[in-house]
């Protein structure tokens, strides 16, 4: 059976703005650049997989139901615009905060490359040809650990948590293998890259 490379996009700060705990509908907001990236990934015959931590799951601010309900919002804005995502994983635990069976350290949790490895064994892809598209350094060494190629997006992060490097967050974490300015410029990098 053939193999699919993936383009594996972290969600907040990434595909759409950090609001810190998105947790209503008319708190998600597309960057202006995030349907045209999708669809060219979607164009170039690659999967587009959302891979992302929700530990406001675990803190008790929202359920799994309003995350996947958001992530149905997020697909109808994509769809309206041409592009759509080949599957969303999220993480709903946290290793010191949080309620019940979500406290927990898991293998799903960024920087841990659980919910990759999830992605490669249920929707068949080959992670030596796959990339993922980050703001955050446990984006970045979650992709390492996966043994995947990285992508860091500049200025989707909360004020005070830019992703300028060097930074004491990058302390002992992998690095990027490439810094883009945008979503659609590191979709378009990756492309490029991929290419024979």
């Amino acid at each position: 059976m053939k193999k699919y490379p993936a383009v594996f996009l972290d969600r907040d700060g990434t595909l759409i703005e950090e609001v810190g705990y998105l947790d209503r509908l008319d708190r998600l907001k597309l960057f202006p650049d995030s349907a045209r990236a999708v669809r060219l990934i979607n164009m170039s015959g690659m999967k587009a997989v959302v891979a992302t931590n929700q530990s406001g799951i675990a803190r008790g601010y929202f359920t799994e139901a309003v995350v996947e309900m958001l992530h149905v919002h997020l697909q109808k804005l994509l769809l309206a615009q041409g592009a759509q995502i080949d599957r969303f994983y999220y993480c709903p635990h946290h290793p010191t905060e949080g309620l019940g069976l979500y406290r927990k350290v898991c293998p799903c949790r960024k920087p841990e490359p659980g919910m990759l490895r999830q992605a490669a064994e249920e929707m068949n892809l080959d992670l030596s040809r796959s990339y993922l598209i980050g703001d955050m350094p446990t984006d970045i060494e979650a992709a390492s650990r996966a043994g995947i190629k990285s992508v860091l997006v500049r200025g989707g992060c909360l004020p005070g948590h830019t992703p300028d490097l060097p930074h004491e967050e990058w302390e002992g974490r992998a690095w990027p293998d490439r810094i883009a300015a945008s979503l659609l410029d590191a979709v378009r990098w990756i492309i490029q890259d991929l290419e024979p």
